[in-house]
């Protein structure tokens, strides 16, 4: 009614004035190279109660926030799946129950031993253990950072935070007393956990059958609606029965995950989550007091500091107990440093029944502005890290595990390739370079993939590559190449650099992750480099290239101009020389069609299809078991796999379709969204014409 007297509505000033706000500063941040999340903190503290005050309307931003929370932990349990959970298991389990359990008990003890309760103190110490999964992951991200063995114990720490703080919410009104004696307390447990199985049975039966339905309909809209609909409608069922309704909307992304739309209906909430996820920083940012802050500077820094000290201690200890060598630890010690999102939400949660931080009056504060700090500063932690990490690895001699300890076949190599990553990437290599019984070498930082390479039956080491005593031990005088499959691009640069420099005859071919980092690995020393961002693309040019008939010399021709000068051509499209010329017209009207077996046209000849007289079409050649049959005659009979090389107009092949087409059954027909009438007519086969006399 509002809109329609043309009036404005009453919170539209402020909510443009935030998003405005948390817009012009993110792209800031952004030309700064700083993640988009301290631009929205900042622009929280800027125009909130505590800033300039422009935005005031608290209640409206934290209902936004509370929306993002749940659109959040809806996205995160699609993402998450019982297969990544095996995959990183010992990770999750091992690093995070002990990052998790060590930090909150060595919190709770020291508050504890300061006068706070019991209760208090435990509350504080699960808020000081959670990291930020967005921010981590985020810069993680930008650095290309996310596959190397620092981005994946961070992983899999990040993985076991996320689940615990679902748990947690279900737990910190307990921990306040608002479950009453123990019996209550057992009796609630009891009853989340009840309703918790009967939501994800019934989302079992009814989630995947849903989603099928709608996906068939083909309605990019529908299926929006539907997935929105299911992440808030869990989350409502669950709040009636006094479950957080976060809690509901990830089990509701938990069943999404096991099907098989979990990928398409992540892409599609993503949009809505990055904003409303702004919005929450935003609102996060908005609860600092900067009055408080600058009244109680030196504590809000002794605090921030000592979180942070703390917390990177105990992880990157977590980390060390897993096998990880010092740099890895520093790494990921300092890089979750900080508060994380979900802290915010416990902090708001425990304040409703009275559990306050730091068991002080103005703890509520006083722990938002330390928290508010760490994230800002995480930007900077992370770099730290890796130097911190070089330091302690200069210094720290690894002390390898039993399992991992070398055999000594490295230092009877000789002539050998040494590939330095054994990721995805690195495996693939390796199983097809096998059966060449070429002599080779495994480096890795990550403890768990050097045992897989040694159950391989490769010769092995736990190390950093970009490290002199590494690439020695690995004889690297006497090696003949190295393949560098690392996503850390500043360690890569310093392993090609030093590499070069031990061995200037060794062939170096590396991996770059984005094309900006080709020149900078060439300039180290490499003598290939492939990025992975242009090779997919240059494969798949090369075979649209193939299916326009052009010769395999050709392709390789142009192929060769496009990589020349360290890909030079995608950074000044307007001086590449081309090797190739436009397509002929005879190149753009021949096709090379495969016959399938239901086709209409097998088991006919040429001359009772009549391609020619009817259509225009001319046979030019036919590919049978691998034999070549130059311009086939009228009795040539088609049969299922041949492959005929055709050439004529555009509009005849339109024509004479039906005769190549595979016949849709009306099943699928509907799948596909055509109508009964549409599918009758896809379904007919044409009978040939005779030639005309």
């Amino acid at each position: 009614m509002l809109l329609a007297a043309g009036l404005q509505l009453p919170f539209l000033g402020e909510l443009v004035t935030l998003l405005g706000a948390g817009t012009a500063i993110a792209y800031l941040c952004y030309r700064l190279r700083l993640e988009p999340v301290v631009g929205f903190l900042l622009a929280g503290v800027l125009v909130g109660p505590g800033g300039i005050g422009l935005v005031q309307n608290e209640t409206l931003i934290g209902r936004m926030a509370e929306i993002g929370v749940i659109l959040l932990l809806f996205s995160i349990g699609v993402e998450f799946s019982l297969e990544k959970l095996a995959r990183l298991s010992r990770l999750v389990l091992g690093g995070g129950l002990l990052q998790m359990g060590a930090t909150t008990a060595l919190v709770a003890l020291l508050l504890h031993l300061l006068g706070t309760t019991w209760p208090v103190a435990i509350f504080t110490g699960t808020l000081v253990a959670l990291s930020s999964t967005a921010l981590v992951m985020g810069l993680l991200a930008e650095r290309g950072e996310t596959g190397s063995a620092a981005g994946q114990a961070s992983l899999a720490i990040l993985i076991f935070q996320d689940l615990a703080a679902v748990g947690l919410v279900l737990l910190v009104p307990l921990m306040g007393g608002a479950g009453g004696s123990a019996a209550d307390v057992l009796f609630t447990l009891v009853k989340a956990l009840l309703i918790i199985g009967v939501v994800l049975v019934l989302a079992r039966l009814l989630i995947p059958r849903l989603l099928d339905y709608v996906a068939r309909t083909y309605r990019h809209e529908l299926f929006l609606l539907t997935v929105v609909t299911l992440c808030f409608g869990t989350a409502f069922v669950t709040g009636l029965f006094g479950i957080s309704l976060a809690l509901g909307a990830f089990l509701a992304g938990l069943v999404v995950s096991e099907s098989p739309y979990a990928e398409h209906t992540l892409s599609e909430i993503l949009p809505l989550r990055t904003v409303f996820n702004a919005m929450f920083f935003m609102s996060v940012g908005m609860l600092l007091d900067v009055r408080f802050v600058l009244a109680h500077p030196w504590l809000v820094l002794g605090i921030a500091l000592f979180i942070a000290l703390l917390k990177a201690l105990v992880t990157g200890g977590s980390v060390l107990a897993l096998g990880y060598g010092p740099r890895v630890a520093a790494v990921v010690g300092l890089g979750l440093a900080q508060i994380g999102e979900f802290s915010f939400v416990l902090e708001r949660l425990g304040r409703e029944v009275g559990l306050q931080p730091l068991g002080r009056p103005d703890g509520d504060a006083l722990f938002i502005a330390s928290a508010v700090l760490l994230m800002l500063a995480t930007p900077l932690l992370l770099p730290a890290g890796h130097r911190l990490g070089r330091w302690l690895e200069a210094r720290w001699p690894v002390r390898l595990p039993a399992e991992l300890a070398t055999d000594g076949q490295e230092a009877t190599l000789e002539d050998h390739l040494i590939l330095v990553g054994y990721g995805r990437d690195g495996q693939h290599l390796a199983w097809m370079l096998r059966p060449l019984q070429l002599p080779m070498l495994v480096i890795d930082l990550d403890p768990h993939r050097v045992l897989e390479a040694r159950e391989a039956g490769l010769p092995t080491l736990l190390g950093d590559a970009s490290r002199r005593a590494i690439l020695e031990a690995a004889g690297i005088r006497r090696a003949k190449a190295l393949v560098v499959l690392i996503d850390d691009r500043a360690a890569a640069e310093r392993l090609v650099r030093l590499a070069h420099y031990l061995n200037p005859t060794l062939r170096i071919i590396a991996r770059a992750g984005l094309l900006r980092d080709v020149d900078t690995l060439r300039e180290a020393g490499a003598d290939l480099v492939v990025p992975e961002e242009l090779e997919t693309p240059l494969r798949l040019f090369s075979h649209v290239l193939d299916a326009y008939g052009l010769s395999a010399e050709e392709v390789a021709a142009e192929i060769q101009a496009l990589r020349a000068e360290n890909y030079q051509a995608f950074r000044h499209p307007e001086q590449v020389k081309h090797v190739l010329s436009a397509l002929t017209q005879d190149q753009l009207h021949t096709r090379e069609v495969t016959v399938h077996a239901s086709a209409p046209a097998v088991g006919r000849t040429l001359s009772e299809l009549a391609l020619r007289p009817r259509y225009g079409i001319t046979v030019l050649a036919a590919y049978r078991d691998g034999r070549l049959i130059p311009s086939p005659g009228g009795d040539f009979r088609v049969r299922p796999g041949d492959r005929l090389v055709l050439v004529g107009p555009a509009q005849a092949f339109v024509a004479c379709s039906s005769l190549f087409r595979t016949p849709l059954s009306a099943h699928h027909a509907r799948q596909l969204g055509f109508s009964e009438e549409e599918t009758a007519e896809l379904e007919k086969v044409e009978p040939p014409a005779q030639p005309s006399r």
